[in-house]
């Protein structure tokens, strides 16, 4: 207020050099509500104006034209002014020193507008300025505030508190600074459009915790009721500061995930997903959020959320593990090689976790098994017995899956054990078997006639056939000619393929056990023969002591047929018991000398005795009927008067 007390002489004195209607009042000034407020005026009028009764001044709000009936603030004429000033008004210039300065007490927010001065010199000589002054009724105190405030730089807050009533001068305090880092304060009077405002500054350096803190402002006057406050919250710009997503985690193929992210800034940023290079979602928020859907394994990687709200970027990233049971694995593909050469087996596949690799060869371990997605096996010098397939397992504990390959291995051909000549009931059956692979071609050569057999030529009942890399080659020497004079046979057994030939001389190997065969079948025949025939002779000699006079006893027999019966039945049955023992070892051992020899003739091997023993039993049984013969068979009566009968299997 001191500074208007030095202005207003200043203004006293301004003279109107052009003799104009003329008045200065401030343009803008300002006041609390329910304090006072002084408005400064000069005018000017001209000078070559008589003032016969005096200077009357009328003060106007909102309206510099009577016409429009505005209300009246202030009248020296008269007392009447608008209701809403009465008693509020004073004017403390002097006129007629041409001061129009007006004071206004305990004003309202209503009372904010236009104020305009009008001269009344008398007569004609009457005056509206246009000029005006515009009060502002403040029912708080002003905070200068930044546009923008921005985290880790130093911040000013001014507090403006106006000083225009001559009554009162107020004070500022600054309110809830205690959570601030080393505020500091200033105090300054300001003058401005020669009104007067008391100003306080507040300094500091925000940080984004800041953001949202409540600073206030208070404005006082002395020894009176009087207080004025304002709060304000800090809007602190700063980067982000934090960024949150999901923690890496592991998911099935085919199935959902959504990935969170949370960014910590102000103002929001935008945020964005990325895959790797790819942008999969943004949005300008404090939050986002990704949804994967029916997930792959091509999904799996780093994704990483991206804050960026103009004061800074800062990005967080998670690993997302897609789990899945392994691929088909992929192997070479089927391999012919040669014998004694070496390759590797390689198997290949994907899967999470990663998988295990067996390799099987024809389902049996071969290797060892790893766990990796890449697998070699070495197969060195590789011989026949490595041919096969050959799997690879992968494995996992989502599941499993496997593929094949086969390797076959080529190799000259290769005799075997099972080649050799023997002899049959219609001359020398020769037999040569090879492997190799290609299966062998098999020829026999007869060098005694110069003779090539092979598939061509009939007339030795040639024979092949094959069964894998296996070939049987065979032939019958039917004439006598054909084999050497001591018994022996001369062929010889050719095998070939595309790596080797050879030939080799068939043996002539079971001559001596056919030999054998047909001796000891005979000798036991011979033996047979005779067994039987004295046991016919002693089975008669015993009917002749116990039937007494046979040709009596044969006539009441006939003559009484049920005893007749009787009696040749009980005779058959004890001859069955006494020869049956004789008939069986006769067949048996006919038997065997048939199997020895086979159908052709050929030596058979003999089974055991036990193969004797469970042999269904024969038996004979034996008809008496004196010295007639029945069915035309041969009887009579022998040289020691006992009756014979010839023997007939039932």
């Amino acid at each position: 207020m001191w500074c208007l007390e030095l202005l207003l002489p200043l203004l006293l004195i301004i003279k109107d050099v052009s003799g104009q209607w003329n008045v200065w009042i401030p343009r803008d000034i300002s006041a609390m509500t329910n304090s006072c407020v002084v408005i400064p005026c000069t005018f000017m009028y001209p000078s070559g104006i008589r003032l016969h009764y005096g200077i009357h001044g009328i003060w106007y709000f909102g309206q510099p034209y009577p016409q429009l009936f505005p209300p009246v603030v202030f009248k020296t004429r008269t007392e009447i002014v608008h209701e809403s000033y009465q008693g509020r008004t004073k004017l403390i210039g002097d006129l007629h020193q041409r001061n129009c300065t007006l004071l206004i007490s305990n004003i309202g927010t209503e009372h904010s507008g236009r104020y305009y001065f009008r001269a009344d010199l008398g007569g004609a000589n009457i005056y509206t300025y246009p000029d005006f002054s515009e009060l502002k009724v403040l029912d708080q105190p002003n905070i200068d505030i930044p546009e923008e405030i921005v985290a880790d730089e130093n911040l000013e807050l001014t507090c403006y508190a106006p000083d225009n009533c001559p009554e009162n001068s107020p004070e500022i305090q600054w309110m809830y600074t205690d959570y601030l880092p080393e505020p500091e304060y200033t105090s300054d009077y300001v003058a401005e459009s020669n009104t007067a405002v008391l100003s306080s500054t507040l300094t500091f350096t925000p940080r984004p915790m800041h953001n949202g803190q409540l600073l206030g402002c208070r404005v006082s006057y002395p020894n009176t009721t009087l207080v004025y406050e304002r709060l304000i919250s800090l809007d602190v710009k700063y980067a982000p500061r934090s960024v949150w997503v999901n923690v890496s985690a592991e998911v099935m193929e085919g199935s959902s995930v959504t990935l969170h992210c949370e960014v910590d800034s102000n103002p929001p940023p935008r945020i964005s997903w990325l895959f790797g290079d790819q942008e999969l979602l943004w949005d300008t928020a404090s939050n986002a959020s990704l949804s994967l859907d029916d997930l792959t394994p091509s999904q799996e990687g780093i994704y990483t959320c991206v804050g960026d709200n103009g004061y800074g970027v800062m990005n967080t990233s998670m690993y997302l593990a897609v789990l899945y049971p392994p691929s088909e694995p992929v192997v070479n593909g089927s391999l012919t090689i040669l014998e004694g050469s070496s390759i590797s087996l390689q198997c290949s596949t994907q899967g999470n976790p990663t998988p295990t690799l067996t390799w099987l060869k024809d389902g049996e371990l071969v290797g060892s098994i790893t766990a990796a997605e890449v697998s070699v096996l070495e197969l060195l010098k590789l011989n026949p017995q490595g041919d096969g397939q050959y799997r690879c397992l992968a494995e996992n504990e989502h599941g499993r899956a496997s593929s094949s390959l086969n390797i076959t291995v080529e190799y000259a051909p290769v005799l075997l054990d099972e080649s050799k000549c023997t002899v049959v009931r219609e001359g020398v059956q020769c037999v040569c078997m090879a492997m190799g692979n290609p299966e062998p071609i098999i020829e026999f050569y007869l060098p005694d006639k110069n003779i090539t057999v092979n598939d061509t030529d009939g007339r030795y009942n040639y024979y092949t056939h094959t069964d894998g890399h296996t070939s049987t080659g065979m032939i019958k020497l039917r004439e006598k000619g054909e084999r050497l004079g001591n018994g022996a046979v001369n062929v010889h057994c050719s095998i070939s393929n595309m790596y080797g030939s050879e030939s080799f001389h068939l043996e002539l190997q079971q001559e001596k056990k056919y030999m054998m065969a047909v001796i000891v079948g005979t000798i036991g025949g011979v033996a047979v023969i005779a067994f039987i025939i004295a046991a016919v002779r002693y089975v008669g000699h015993n009917n002749k002591k116990e039937n007494g006079n046979p040709g009596q006893d044969l006539v009441s027999k006939l003559e009484n047929p049920a005893l007749y019966y009787s009696t040749v039945k009980k005779d058959k049955q004890c001859l069955r018991k006494k020869v049956l023992k004789t008939e069986l070892l006769g067949s048996k051992f006919n038997s065997i000398l048939e199997e020895s020899t086979g159908e052709d003739g050929d030596y058979q091997p003999v089974g055991s005795m036990a193969d004797l023993e469970r042999q269904e039993l024969n038996y004979a049984a034996l008809e008496f009927l004196g010295g007639r013969s029945r069915d035309g068979g041969a009887s009579g009566r022998g040289d020691d008067g006992s009756d014979y009968t010839e023997i007939k299997a039932k």
